[in-house]
C-alpha cells in the first residue's frame, strides 16, 4: 500500500518537529518534505507533489490564508489546517474552510500524554481522510460574496422540524443550505462536529451572512420558524417540550461515537420529546457514523430523513453509514437540499 505522502508548513521549528514525529509513527502516512513559510512551500509542492499538506493560519512573509486562497485557486489539493485553539482564531479557520480545506485541528494546549495521544491520533485520521477527499478549486469568500435578495415563503405552513447533522465539511455544507432559505425557513437545528470556541463563531458568521436568525445554542432557546440552532462545541444539543414548543438544553455529558457535539444524542433527544413525525432529519457530509443509528430510530418512528450524495460530499462517511443502514429515504445532492427542506417541512 503506498503511503500518504505528506508535506508540514509552519514557522515553529517545534512543531514541524512535533507533526513529523506523529507522522513518523504511523505506517501509512509519510513525511516527504516540512517548510517553514509558504514561500518555501510553493516550491517543494512542485519538486515533491504531496497527496495531503498540513497548513499553519499564521505564517511569515505570507500568511496561511492567502496561502490557501492561491493554492485551491491554481493547484487545488487536500489541505489540514493546523489552528491554534482560540476565539481569536476562529474566523480565519472557518474562513480557510470555505477556501476549500479539507478539515482543521488545533494546536494542543496541554502537554499531558494523554492530550498528545488524542492530538496525535486525531491528525492522522483527518490526513487520512483529507487524501480521499474530493478537492476542487473554490472561489475564496470574498469573490463569492454577493448581494442576495431576503425572500418570504408565502405559506409557512410548517409542520416539521429540520434536525441537522454534520462533520468534515460540513461548516461550508450548512452555509450552503441557508443561502438559498427564506428569512422564514422552518426551525432548524443542527449538531456540527465543532470544537467549543469555534460555534460561537460559525453562528456569529452564518447570522451576518443570511436573513434568518442563526443562533449559539443556550439554554431555554424556543425552536421556532425563522430561527436556526446550532450546537454549542463541547456540548450536546438535547431538548425538552413546554405544551407544543420545544426548547433547548445544553448537556455537558460524556462523549457519545466520540463526539461531542453529537449527532446521535441530538437526534434521540428530539425523537423522545418530539416524535419521529415532527421530524426531517438530514445529514451532511462527514467522516464516521456518529447519528447513523439514531437516524435510523428516527426513521422507523415516521420521520422523513435525507442524505447528502456522495458526489456532493467533501467526506461521504456519516451519510454513507446511514444510507448503508436504511435510515435514508433519498440521497440528494447539496444545491438541492434546501428546497427538499422546505418541501418536506409542510408534509403532514
Amino acid at each position: 500500500m503506498s503511503k500518504i505522502r505528506t508535506l508540514i508548513i509552519d514557522d515553529s521549528a517545534l512543531i514541524r518537529k512535533m507533526l513529523r514525529e506523529v507522522f513518523d509513527r504511523t505506517d501509512d502516512i509519510e513525511v516527504v518534505g516540512v517548510a517553514s513559510d509558504p514561500l518555501i512551500a510553493r516550491d517543494k509542492i512542485k519538486q515533491l507533489n504531496p497527496d495531503v499538506i498540513t497548513l499553519d493560519v499564521e505564517m511569515p512573509r505570507m500568511d496561511g490564508l492567502q496561502f490557501l486562497s492561491n493554492l485551491m485557486r491554481l493547484r487545488p489539493m487536500p489541505v489540514v489546517m493546523v489552528s491554534t485553539l482560540t476565539e481569536k482564531g476562529a474566523p480565519e479557520t472557518l474562513e480557510a474552510l470555505e477556501m476549500g480545506a479539507v478539515d482543521y485541528i488545533c494546536k494542543p494546549k496541554a502537554q499531558s500524554p494523554e492530550d498528545f495521544t488524542e492530538f496525535a491520533h486525531a491528525l492522522c485520521d483527518k490526513v487520512r481522510v483529507a487524501s480521499k477527499a474530493r478537492v476542487a478549486a473554490v472561489e475564496t469568500q470574498r469573490a463569492r460574496k454577493s448581494s442576495r435578495v431576503v425572500t418570504r415563503e408565502a405559506n409557512e405552513n410548517y409542520r416539521r422540524i429540520i434536525a441537522v447533522g454534520s462533520s468534515t465539511g460540513g461548516t461550508e455544507a450548512i452555509s450552503e443550505i441557508l443561502s438559498t432559505l427564506p428569512v422564514n425557513c422552518p426551525p432548524i437545528v443542527i449538531s456540527q462536529h465543532i470544537p467549543e470556541v469555534f460555534s460561537a463563531s460559525l453562528a456569529k458568521r452564518l447570522d451576518g451572512r443570511y436573513p434568518m436568525e442563526v443562533m449559539e445554542a443556550r439554554d431555554d432557546l424556543e425552536v421556532k420558524t425563522g430561527r436556526v440552532i446550532i450546537a454549542q462545541g463541547g456540548r450536546h444539543l438535547r431538548f425538552r417540550r413546554k405544551g407544543d414548543q420545544l426548547f433547548t438544553i445544553i448537556d455537558d455529558g460524556p462523549k457519545q461515537n466520540l463526539h461531542k457535539p453529537s449527532v446521535e444524542a441530538m437526534f434521540d433527544s428530539l425523537l423522545q420529546v418530539a416524535g419521529g413525525k415532527r421530524l426531517v432529519a438530514v445529514m451532511l457530509t462527514g467522516m464516521g457514523a456518529d447519528g447513523a443509528i439514531a437516524m435510523k430510530r428516527l426513521h422507523d418512528a415516521g420521520a422523513l430523513t435525507m442524505a447528502q450524495n456522495e458526489a456532493t460530499s467533501v467526506v461521504w462517511g456519516m451519510p454513507k453509514s446511514a444510507y448503508e443502514l436504511g435510515a435514508v429515504d433519498e440521497l440528494v445532492p447539496l444545491p438541492a437540499i434546501a428546497a427538499e427542506i422546505i418541501k418536506k417541512a409542510r408534509l403532514p
